[in-house]
């Protein structure tokens, strides 16, 4: 994708972006839009490896929550330093930037956005398509190996790249990812050379991560997802965390959006001792009606197996069958009891069962299994308002390498989006 036309290491570009993912191709694109000579170097073949894989190969564009405010607090204590980016580019500004550029979006649960297509392809050929109208150059295939500054000015003068090439620019947009995903390129780079030109960086570790488990039961569900169950941590029969959402049971244990969201804080139990997992498989039933509900289906089913009526508890419900026949082993019902022989002491030990399904968290599957890594550069060394960075006047920082925790369900492309916008559009570009 490099244009052979330019000679590339006999130039000083205006604004030269260090990494071809969702927040380098944004800052790219916006800052050739303002008129600048841009280089936009990629260390893979090709550009965008990590978002044509995200969401499952979908693309979670974006978090349909339209209030700034409401948005910037699932970044916890990080909004703080967000809002002025924000207030320039948000998820309007996203989705009509896709819209204009016919990718149509579609709001699914948990108001995540989706191009209608549901490939993450659409949103890749946007972003391209956008570089390309816009006369940005790309190197692809050609990893940075270093940073130079200038000796006497706290401002940088070139990137070296494999077989010690020099580049030379005016401005520098770094948008080189943290350390999920590490097959993508995504290898924590920025971070080694921010650290040795004088930026302090937090240590990276997984954010958003799987879940392994010891249950072998659940280890046979593999590929079954289950919706709209209560997921619960407890640690010492005292509850932790909460929340209602998706579980995707995996061969080694857990994941789905839901589960993502809790590991950070499952993560930290476990330096305190064993962690639970309780799932709540019917949580629109309290004790009493679940109770009577299983009163009626045992009459219905009353000359029936035991094992072949409990699915139709699940009845309309994706994943039920699969869940009936492990909830079936995991009783103290006998599998070929007649319905009509269950005694209530049994039934109500069944309801227990069916409101705390219990699995028993191991550990996280690890950086290389991330979604998203915590860590990154101290926000505290960035200017939000053009995301500059404080040290360095022409440099700024953009996407997965700012320390920001945030949570599955678009959130990180919408950071990436915002800031990639914001730095293209405030970089500095010469008259």
């Amino acid at each position: 994708m490099t244009n052979l036309d330019i000679d590339i290491f006999n130039m000083q570009w205006d604004v030269l972006v260090i990494g071809g993912g969702s927040a380098g191709m944004m800052a790219a694109g916006q800052a050739a839009e303002r008129g600048a000579k841009v280089l936009l170097i990629e260390k893979n073949d090709s550009l965008g490896k990590k978002l044509l894989i995200t969401g499952g190969g979908r693309c979670n564009v974006t978090n349909a929550e339209f209030d700034t405010r409401t948005l910037l607090a699932k970044f916890k204590e990080s909004d703080k330093f967000l809002f002025s980016a924000f207030s320039q580019w948000s998820v309007k500004e996203t989705i009509n930037f896709f819209n204009i550029r016919e990718m149509q979006t579609k709001i699914e649960a948990e108001k995540r956005v989706f191009p209608v297509s549901d490939k993450a392809q659409s949103v890749w050929d946007v972003l391209v398509k956008n570089l390309k109208k816009h006369n940005v150059t790309i190197l692809s295939d050609s990893p940075v190996t270093n940073i130079k500054i200038y000796d006497d000015s706290k401002t940088i003068a070139s990137v070296i790249v494999k077989g010690k090439k020099e580049i030379r620019a005016k401005s520098f947009i770094l948008a080189t990812g943290g350390k999920s995903r590490p097959e993508t390129g995504s290898t924590g780079d920025g971070f080694v050379w921010l650290k040795n030109i004088g930026h302090t960086v937090v240590d990276s570790d997984a954010a958003l991560v799987p879940l392994t488990t010891s249950d072998e039961w659940a280890k046979k569900l593999a590929g079954v997802s289950l919706n709209g169950v209560k997921i619960s941590l407890l640690q010492n029969n005292v509850k932790q965390d909460s929340r209602i959402g998706k579980i995707l049971f995996t061969h080694v244990g857990v994941s789905g959006p839901t589960i993502l969201n809790m590991s950070k804080d499952a993560s930290e139990l476990l330096k305190y001792g064993e962690v639970i997992m309780e799932i709540d498989t019917l949580p629109a039933f309290d004790y009493g009606k679940l109770n009577t509900r299983l009163q009626e289906l045992f009459k219905e089913h009353d000359k029936k197996k035991f094992k072949n009526s409990l699915g139709d508890l699940f009845i309309g419900i994706a994943g039920g069958t699969a869940l009936a026949g492990a909830l079936v082993g995991l009783s103290t019902i006998d599998p070929d009891l007649a319905c009509n022989s269950i005694t209530r002491e049994q039934r109500l030990s069944l309801v227990k069962l069916l409101k705390h399904l219990p699995l028993h968290i191991t550990g996280l599957l690890g950086v290389e299994k991330a979604i998203v890594t915590s860590g990154g550069v101290s926000l505290s060394e960035i200017d939000f308002k053009t995301m500059q960075s404080r040290i360095y006047k022409n440099l700024y920082l953009v996407g997965d390498i700012l320390n920001i925790d945030r949570p599955s369900g678009g959130y990180s492309l919408q950071l990436c989006w915002t800031t990639g916008f914001v730095a293209g559009n405030n970089v500095e570009i010469p008259k």
